[in-house]
């Protein structure tokens, strides 16, 4: 494998990271990263793998879509261990309380080279901006789901 080929991968890790966060795709998303990893997402800290989906699990219910794409990597790969840096932006749907929450941020990734493949062992974002606005002073808004929901978390 080549150094472009680890960036590939790397870039790749994040990808399926975020699809599989939208999509609630939670055992597929938990097997992006090694047990001991660390989060953190502005006020929020997570001590391990298992707290930082857990809370994931448990907050981004059936009743709030979101919507985060990365652009601009900055990636950095030496031997078995990489670093990355992304810039966020996201939206988060609150249909329950008629809310919109729109941000941007920065990523910050650490990542091992496993027998897996590239696991994250630190992943966290600190915010540019967030704005939120109801969507009940928008006459007609409307919000569906996708069949995106649906589909099988492959990799694909």
């Amino acid at each position: 494998m080549t150094v472009l080929d680890d960036h590939e991968q790397v870039r790749r890790l994040k990808y399926a990271y975020l699809r599989h966060l939208d999509l609630k795709q939670w055992d597929a998303f938990e097997a992006l990263f090694v047990p001991e990893a660390t989060g953190s997402y502005a006020e929020l800290a997570f001590a391990d793998r298992a707290e930082l989906v857990g809370y994931m699990r448990r907050h981004l219910t059936d009743e709030i879509l979101t919507f985060h794409t990365v652009h601009h990597p900055e990636t950095t790969v030496d031997g078995d261990v990489a670093t990355a840096r992304w810039y966020l932006h996201d939206k988060v749907f609150v249909t329950a309380h008629d809310l919109v929450i729109e941000g941007a941020a920065f990523y910050e990734d650490r990542l091992r080279r496993t027998e897996d493949g590239w696991r994250f062992t630190h992943t966290g974002y600190e915010r540019t901006f967030e704005t939120s606005w109801s969507t009940a002073a928008l006459p007609g808004w409307n919000l569906k789901r996708g069949r995106a929901f649906g589909l099988p978390a492959s990799s694909r």
